[in-house]
């Protein structure tokens, strides 16, 4: 068995070792030279990926819950949903979660995933009070906040030790529905004012359509909301559709998007409305589409997300949608999102600024467009994320992140570096 990361490049054969006690990952670091912690393959490029994989998903199990602090203790294979599947119904939730519930709780802390609170709740680091982690002699170690193997493992893909438990705070609620607010703008005028208007609100995230241009550049559907409070929690995760197979590469193309733009955009009514919906709708709808990464077709995609500074968001993003929609390599998934400040962890990803996520499937001529986006990112100050890269360079990625030597000394002094590693991580010489 082969594992690969969601956007399917690249594929290589890989040795993979199941993670099911401590004792057995204790021989599996000391019989191989180097390797990977690999959750549930959620995470976009080749961040987790390499010869020898050790597969975290099978160590999953729930320790312990504190129902008055909120604090759940949990191996680091249990999935973001099954946190969901048996707390929701108990009035907790998450108090960051990406757009995804299907990935692990390992994975989440070495991508320090952030949200669409961010600007009010920062990353999946600021609710980890703890956890444990093999390192690469097979000591175990616990790492809590101000740590310096905190810092460095939060947001450090997997390249300090491999994460076996933790303890994270969960959020009380009283609903399983958010109320939303749908603000349709008409340019990123109009969509940079809205994010401010609302800033407010916990939660906020904006489709763009990455294909519109002159006066229309920018145009967007901004959703903001909280969750609604009427005691209503009686969830059950809903059956899913599946995508069966790999598209033909020719069914996503600059036409296919534009038509999907143009009904997205239009299907909601002019300026503000207001609207009920299922927390699985606002956080995770395309977890409700099972295997959704085949309609990119048998070459695979990858996710293009970079975040640049506040001060410089609106030049920055006005000249890489400009690129974009002339270059017709559109993409109908194009999430721009608010961020807060920073934290102190070596490589998250977050600074407080703006964020836009887009995907595009492989094919020629792809990376060329994004190593051009890449130069109007590193103008403006901005950074990459790991997570969802597969081509970034060293010289771009270490422009973006100050503190790419403090984590490097780390992971030297540590042995790590030799024991830990992906294909991204010798691609970026981390």
């Amino acid at each position: 068995m082969s594992l690969i990361s969601w956007g399917m490049y690249p594929r290589i054969k890989n040795r993979v070792h199941k993670l099911t006690d401590e004792y057995s990952l204790k021989e599996t670091l000391k019989n191989n030279d180097e390797l990977i912690a690999f959750g549930n393959g959620r995470s976009y490029g080749d961040s987790a990926i390499n010869e020898n994989i050790v597969y975290t998903r099978p160590y999953n199990y729930f320790l312990d819950f504190d129902e008055n602090s909120g604090i759940l203790h949990c191996r680091a294979g249990v999935l973001l949903s099954e946190i969901l599947d048996s707390y929701v119904s108990r009035s907790w939730f998450l108090k960051v979660t990406p757009g995804t519930k299907l990935i692990t709780v390992g994975g989440a802390i070495a991508s320090d995933i952030h949200g669409k609170n961010h600007h009010i709740e920062g990353c999946f680091s600021e609710c980890v009070q703890e956890f444990t982690i093999m390192i690469a002699d097979g000591e175990i170690k616990t790492a809590k906040k101000g740590d310096e193997l905190f810092l460095a493992t939060c947001g450090g893909m997997g390249l300090t030790g491999v994460i076996l438990t933790a303890k994270i705070a969960l959020k009380k609620i009283n609903s399983q529905f958010i109320r939303q607010t749908t603000i349709k703008t008409k340019n990123l005028q109009e969509t940079f004012a809205a994010f401010e208007e609302y800033k407010h609100l916990s939660y906020s995230v904006a489709w763009i359509d990455c294909l519109a241009k002159d006066e229309n550049l920018g145009k967007c559907l901004l959703m903001v909301g909280d969750f609604a409070d009427d005691g209503d929690l009686k969830y059950k995760a809903k059956s899913k559709l599946n995508i069966p197979f790999n598209f033909p590469s020719f069914a996503l193309n600059n036409w296919s998007v534009k038509a999907f733009n143009w009904l997205y955009y239009w299907k909601s009514p002019e300026g503000v409305s207001k609207q009920k919906v299922h927390f699985d709708s606002f956080f995770y709808p395309l977890d409700s589409i099972r295997n959704w990464n085949r309609i990119y077709g048998k070459n695979g995609f990858t996710q293009y997300q970079f975040i640049l500074p506040k001060e410089s968001s609106f030049d920055g993003l006005e000249h890489i949608l400009q690129k974009i929609s002339q270059s017709g390599k559109g993409s109908f998934l194009a999430v721009l999102k608010l961020y807060g400040k920073g934290n102190e962890n070596y490589l998250s990803f977050p600074i407080e600024g703006y964020s836009l996520a887009l995907d595009f499937k492989i094919e020629d001529g792809l990376f060329e467009l994004l190593d051009q986006l890449d130069e109007i990112v590193v103008e403006y100050g901005g950074r990459i994320y790991l997570t969802k890269d597969v081509r970034v360079s060293q010289e771009t990625f270490e422009k973006g992140y100050s503190k790419i030597e403090t984590f490097k000394k780390y992971r030297k002094d540590n042995n790590m570096s030799e024991k830990f590693n992906s294909l991204q991580s010798k691609r970026l010489g981390l």
